[in-house]
């Protein structure tokens, strides 16, 4: 499957992955991020259910604080 991420264009090993299967398989373990699925914010106790398709657009935003 072939979707584009984060502005890239990302092939995927697997048809219709979920947010947390994409997260694991990219090794995305930072404890604050943000995800959007075409557009839509993603909740993270959504990612399990939330089905990404060939074609749409992923964006994991990483937060980073600090002072």
């Amino acid at each position: 499957m072939i979707i584009e991420l984060n502005n890239r264009r990302e092939e995927l090993p697997q048809v219709n992955m979920t947010v947390s299967e994409i997260l694991k398989f990219k090794s995305f373990t930072f404890p604050r991020i943000i995800v959007r699925l075409n557009g839509r914010l993603i909740k993270k106790p959504a990612y399990p259910d939330t089905i990404v398709m060939h074609g749409d657009i992923l964006n994991v935003i990483h937060l980073i604080s600090g002072g």
